[in-house]
């Protein structure tokens, strides 16, 4: 059985005590906006940034990696999950989802 190709992803997960969504970015910062997120290219990056990330239980929880794609500005989703996830809250207008207005 052939292995499937590794697609870009970017490491992802939400806030400990906010939940919000967060990206790694490629100088280790969790940033808010999906276009911000460092795009991993090559399977063992990604999976030692993956454990790095992992690492971080008093910042972060839910940590994985996230399909993107290359888009204008940065990374982009590529399923529904992850473009729900990056445009922010939808029960009401606060983070992302109020700076979209």
């Amino acid at each position: 059985m052939s292995r499937r190709p590794f697609t870009p992803k970017v490491v992802t997960a939400n806030l400990l005590v906010e939940g919000d969504v967060v990206y790694l970015s490629a100088d280790d910062r969790w940033v808010p906006a999906l276009r911000d997120a460092e795009i991993q290219e090559d399977e063992a990056i990604a999976e030692a940034r993956l454990l790095d990330a992992s690492s971080q239980s008093d910042t972060v929880v839910g940590v994985y990696l996230a399909e993107v794609k290359h888009g204008p500005d940065g990374p982009e989703p590529v399923h529904f999950r992850e473009a729900f996830r990056a445009s922010g809250p939808t029960n009401y207008p606060h983070g992302k989802a109020h700076e979209a207005q």
